[in-house]
């Protein structure tokens, strides 16, 4: 038995079998920087996870870190419930002036539930409160969140399967590129909801996001997005923008929506809103959809005061120009045109629909096979590459680093996929 496998002997046996980076990174990691993790017996990783999204500016950041541990020596206040803190408003302050004044947006904030499955659910219940309507329209390769809620606007049936209780007020339509062309869905989208026998009841909300993550690094275009938005005004339909894994400059801008100019009803944002990892979640709302009486929307863990502090610093290191959106657009170009190179090698041996897609570093490529796509993972892990799987069946090798990466680390860890990627096709062969 290794060194590893007895290290772990006492979380496999007393964790949940629901556990899964667990098994596809079977060793104990004990420490992390930046754009890498290290394990127990200080093997180095290169991380193209980043917590899923969470850790856009990259394990332990310098500066997000003396932010927060000045505050904690200070005994800043950790948990109020939904009390006012001073960290509380110099978050709020932050955000108003470096986020939603420069693009013109104007939103009351509601700090919901810690993860980004709460985002969702306060965002249902506030557009069937204020319309009065149920139903809400939801997409294609679509993932929310798996509380119950939320995963009613989950498509994908391995998580609604096992909710082990039928869904229900939500009506799934054809994400942008499941039909043939942007505009067939949108066309499809429009008759259904002028046609009293489509049998989809008129829903108070159309709830999307701008790339989906989960859903396989499908990336819906501006038309189709201006597309979506316009049949949301010209049938009063409220728009919500799921912005979580999208959202913190993943795709380049703050928002993954500003691109398509939209400046949706409602976005619900959380993973790396924090900066650090920490446990937030948030709604944005337009402030006359803000219809709540005191305490109908509960919780205890209402806003983290910790999470306050490092995201508020995370916006004024790298939010108060755009020096940062710029170089996660450069970066992006790298990634894309490697995972491209890796398409063609796809496509010489004979897997002829391998494909790259994304924006920004939000970045997937399509092996098509999802047991080859598991092996790729493996062998990543192996030669030192932390990266993982998305899709429907799994098939879309998704890279989600640090924006904040070097050339150096992502050019090594794009190496190593590609050793292992080559290993795998010339096994086809």
């Amino acid at each position: 038995m290794s060194n590893a496998e007895v290290n772990s002997e006492s979380l496999e046996r007393l964790e949940s079998e629901v556990r899964t980076y667990s098994r596809s990174f079977p060793t104990v990691f004990k420490r992390a920087k930046g754009a890498k993790l290290y394990d127990e017996q200080d093997r180095e990783f290169i991380d193209f996870l980043a917590g899923a999204g969470t850790l856009n500016y990259g394990h332990n950041n310098p500066k997000l870190k003396k932010a927060l541990l000045d505050y904690m020596t200070d005994d800043g206040v950790t948990h109020g419930l939904d009390m006012w803190t001073a960290a509380k408003r110099e978050f709020l302050e932050t955000l108003e002036e470096v986020i939603f004044k420069p693009r013109g947006l104007d939103y009351k904030v509601q700090f919901c539930g810690p993860t980004g499955t709460n985002a969702i659910e306060a965002a249902l219940r506030i557009v069937r409160n204020v319309t009065g309507r149920t139903n809400v329209i939801s997409f294609t390769n679509a993932f929310h969140g798996v509380t119950l809620g939320a995963l009613a606007t989950t498509a994908n049936s391995k998580f609604r399967h096992a909710a082990a209780v039928p869904t229900q007020g939500v009506s799934f339509m054809p994400y942008c590129g499941y039909m043939a062309g942007d505009s067939s869905s949108l066309e499809f989208l429009e008759k259904t909801l002028t046609d009293s026998s489509s049998g989809v009841d008129y829903p108070a909300a159309i709830l999307l996001e701008t790339v989906q993550g989960e859903g396989g690094i499908n990336v819906a275009s501006t038309k189709w997005l201006q597309g979506i938005a316009a049949i949301c005004k010209k049938h009063g339909i409220l728009l919500i923008v799921d912005d979580i894994q999208s959202g913190c400059g993943r795709t380049g801008s703050y928002f993954s929506f500003e691109e398509a100019g939209l400046k949706p009803d409602i976005v619900t944002t959380s993973k790396s809103l924090s900066g650090y990892g920490l446990p937030f979640a948030a709604v944005f709302m337009r402030r006359d959809l803000d219809q709540w009486k005191p305490g109908e929307y509960n919780g205890t863990f209402r806003g983290n005061n910790l999470a306050f502090v490092t995201s508020t610093a995370a916006m004024r290191e790298y939010w108060t120009n755009d020096e940062l959106a710029k170089d996660v657009q450069r970066k992006g170009k790298i990634v894309e045109h490697r995972f491209k190179q890796m398409a063609r090698l796809c496509h010489d041996a004979g897997i002829a629909d391998a494909e790259e897609r994304g924006r920004g570093l939000m970045r997937g490529l399509d092996v098509i096979d999802g047991d080859l796509a598991d092996r790729i993972v493996a062998g990543s892990f192996e030669n030192g590459l932390i990266i993982e799987t998305c899709g429907h069946s799994g098939q879309v090798v998704k890279c989600l680093c640090s924006l904040l990466i070097t050339d150096d680390e992502l050019n090594q860890g794009l190496d190593i996929l590609e050793k292992v990627l080559k290993e795998e096709l010339a096994k086809l062969a």
